[in-house]
């Protein structure tokens, strides 16, 4: 799901944020000792030969698009990724350059020119024109194709061809977060006449893509695999695809992918459950990789309604939530407390990142347990109601374990808090259908931000009006400083802005910030160059595998 930046929260894509309960099923998990040794890296070693066919998985399952217009979640970004090359590209350490285009200008802060590379072409071995670039951000632009980056949108008065391989893109008023969208899926060029005569069909089963990707798509068949193959026109002499072909499995049971990665049925996976991880250390098959990631685990206040709308409570169940105990049983000690559901790696390779970290070490830290203090925050608060219910999709076994920690807690502070276990559908539907969330006073949600800079996030939550936004919390000079922030080229000024705002909010919103989870990755031994970052979900990362020799 996205907003006005990109961003992943529950497992189906709507007009903005994208929600996704991680399907990383974790249980309890390993001492923590060898995670005390971990340092989350960027990009695995480079890799030296060349492959007939990698077979990759898929945990979170098939995917129901490949359409650039309509991905937004992991299992479709996973693939497309490597199909439909993007106007800017993301790096493994979330910085960004050059992609389709070779370079940009901004002569007034209210015009964006991108010049494209010559001699790109699609699959089929037409050129890539400014005209398809048009089509293509129109399609993300407009409501009508189904896209859900519309709302990413809403600073673009008009996109047009200003030259035969240059789009000039003009702003109602100033927005630096848009160039940085066109690294993710909102910048990606399709083919204008595939794309148009495929019409409702394009990216599915039976319409397909025409793209410029390392990689084209060959065959997808319902429930079994996609298959993907090398592009032999790429024109990227540096992300030359080393491998053949790519094939995609859907395995969502951690036990049977144990088993496919542990007999080298497959190659690799990212966003490997927990469990899985645990059962694959020690193999003579591959390797386990962590990297960093920008993903996030926050309690939302599902309503204005509920009594935890007010913040003395939330305060409350932060202080009496052992982040401790959840990080090294329930992430084995592959994640960091956070004091903020804007992990740094979302900024750290920014222009401005001093200043955002500046801004971040401001910051309260995360509070200690102190279950004195939280009793005295119910008791300032004193609810009229104390029985409070939690929602999570069922079968997810890593929020059943920090909700059942945050149970614990509340009970010791006079809070009675039920959990409520829902079908992934109806969960997910939490996330978009206000009369769904009636009788839900907190949500658990796994999330992730594509877009390197805070602003691409913080307006779900905080803005009036925000996706994400359902406490009801309103702060005019938040969303002043947030506006001002997103209408601001200067990154400095920009980083500053958002550090105000974000200083305001961490004070008076109600919300929880959990964890941020480490990305996980496992690779067959006789394969090499995947990039160990979350930034893979943007990244051709399969053009950089290669051989190994072994």
């Amino acid at each position: 799901m996205r907003t006005s930046t990109r961003h992943c929260l529950v497992s189906i894509a709507a007009g903005g944020l994208l929600a996704t309960t991680a399907a990383c099923g974790g249980a309890s998990a390993d001492s923590g000792k060898e995670a005390d040794r971990i340092t989350p890296t960027v990009i695995t070693s480079a890799a030296s030969g060349k492959l007939d066919e990698i077979t990759w998985n898929l945990p979170m399952g098939e995917p129901t698009t490949l359409d650039p217009a309509k991905v937004g979640d992991y299992s479709p970004s996973t693939v497309e990724a490597n199909l439909c090359d993007s106007l800017l590209r993301l790096k493994p350490d979330y910085s960004y350059g050059p992609g389709l285009a070779k370079s940009w200008t901004a002569p007034d802060p209210r015009t964006l020119i991108l010049n494209l590379r010559p001699d790109i072409t699609f699959w089929d071995g037409k050129p890539m024109t400014a005209d398809d670039v048009v089509h293509s951000l129109t399609r993300q632009q407009d409501p009508k194709s189904g896209s859900i980056s519309t709302a990413l949108f809403a600073n673009v008065s008009s996109i047009a061809k200003s030259g035969p391989l240059q789009v000039t893109v003009r702003f109602s008023k100033p927005d630096e977060l848009f160039l940085k969208l066109l690294s993710t899926e909102v910048g990606a060029v399709s083919q204008k006449a595939y794309a148009t005569k495929a019409g409702k069909n394009y990216g599915q089963v039976a319409g397909g893509l025409m793209c410029t990707g390392p990689f084209k798509l060959d065959s997808w068949k319902s429930g079994q695999s996609i298959t993907i193959t090398r592009n032999p026109a790429y024109w990227d002499p540096t992300l030359q695809p080393k491998a053949d072909k790519v094939v995609f499995k859907f395995i969502t049971d951690g036990n049977t992918l144990s088993s496919a990665l542990l007999s080298g049925q497959i190659d690799g996976s990212y966003e490997v459950p927990l469990q899985t991880m645990r059962a694959v250390a020690g193999s003579q098959t591959g390797n386990r990789h962590y990297g960093i990631a920008t993903q996030s685990v926050t309690l939302l206040v599902a309503s204005d309604k509920s009594p935890l709308a007010d913040k003395r409570l939330t305060d409350a169940l932060s202080l009496v939530l052992d982040r401790s105990a959840i990080i090294k049983n329930v992430f084995g000690g592959l994640a960091s407390a956070e004091k903020t559901f804007i992990p740094p790696a979302v900024w750290q390779s920014s222009q401005a990142h001093k200043t955002y970290r500046q801004g971040f070490d401001a910051l309260p830290d995360v509070p200690a347990v102190d279950v004195a203090a939280a009793k005295k925050l119910v008791a300032e608060a004193d609810p009229a109601r104390r029985t409070l219910v939690v929602a999570t999709p069922a079968g997810d076994q890593m929020s059943m374990q920090i909700l059942t920690f945050l149970q614990a807690g509340a009970k010791e502070i006079g809070l009675d808090l039920q959990i409520k276990q829902m079908q992934m559908v109806d969960y997910s539907n939490l996330f978009y259908v206000p009369t769904g969330r009636a009788g839900i006073d907190l949500m658990i949600a796994f999330g992730y931000i594509e877009v390197p800079d805070p602003l691409s996030y913080a307006p779900a939550f905080v803005a009036p009006g925000g996706l994400f936004n359902w406490s009801g919390y309103s702060d005019p000079q938040v969303t002043k400083l947030l506006e001002e922030a997103q209408s601001t080229l200067d990154p400095v000024r920009s980083a500053k802005l958002f550090n105000q705002a974000q200083a305001r909010y961490t004070a008076t919103h109600p919300v929880v910030s959990v964890a941020a989870p480490y990305e996980r990755m496992f690779m067959n031994k006789r394969i090499s160059g995947a990039p160990a970052s979350f930034a893979y979900i943007n990244i051709p990362w399969a053009a950089m595998i290669g051989g190994t020799g072994r």
